[in-house]
């Protein structure tokens, strides 16, 4: 009698929702970064480009998104001997809106996108760290803001 309450119990809170059923696990992270080996002139202005991707049904709020409570897509590179890093430029977003609020339009990067850093470097081998921090969104929610690592090697010559 009281396993069959207890499975009685169990399928009405099923059934109002208030147990969910294990479902697709989130990703822990939504942006990839394709970190490759790069060249510069020794001296001279160049620039890096350091390219990444978003997971197939989400964006992320580009780095001008349109709305003061969304947080944009920013990089962060730490100082590094014989480097000067010039602020980051990022692409131009695409348009994105809600179907829950069509007229509101968001400017996000979807799939690939490359964010490009000037700099100027001495003769030899660079590692630059950093950290791109972002906000990803899927087309019915926003979620916390991430930070994802990331490390740009580099030779000036």
């Amino acid at each position: 009698m009281i396993v069959r309450f207890g499975v009685l119990a169990l399928a009405g809170l099923l059934q109002m929702g208030q147990l969910d059923a294990p479902g697709p696990a989130k990703p822990k992270s939504y942006v990839v970064y394709g970190a490759e080996q790069q060249t510069v002139a020794a001296g001279k202005k160049g620039v890096l480009e350091l390219k990444f991707t978003v997971n197939d049904g989400f964006h992320v709020n580009s780095h001008t998104p349109k709305s003061e409570l969304l947080i944009p897509t920013n990089l962060t590179l730490k100082p590094a001997d014989g480097v000067k890093a010039l602020p980051a430029e990022y692409p131009k977003g695409q348009e994105y809106s809600f179907s829950f609020e069509p007229g509101e339009k968001l400017d996000v990067y979807s799939g690939a996108f490359t964010v490009k850093v000037p700099v100027e470097a001495a003769k030899g081998d660079h590692t630059v760290d950093g950290v791109l921090r972002y906000q990803a969104c899927d087309h019915a929610a926003c979620y916390p803001p991430k930070s994802l690592p990331v490390s740009v090697v580099f030779t000036a010559k």
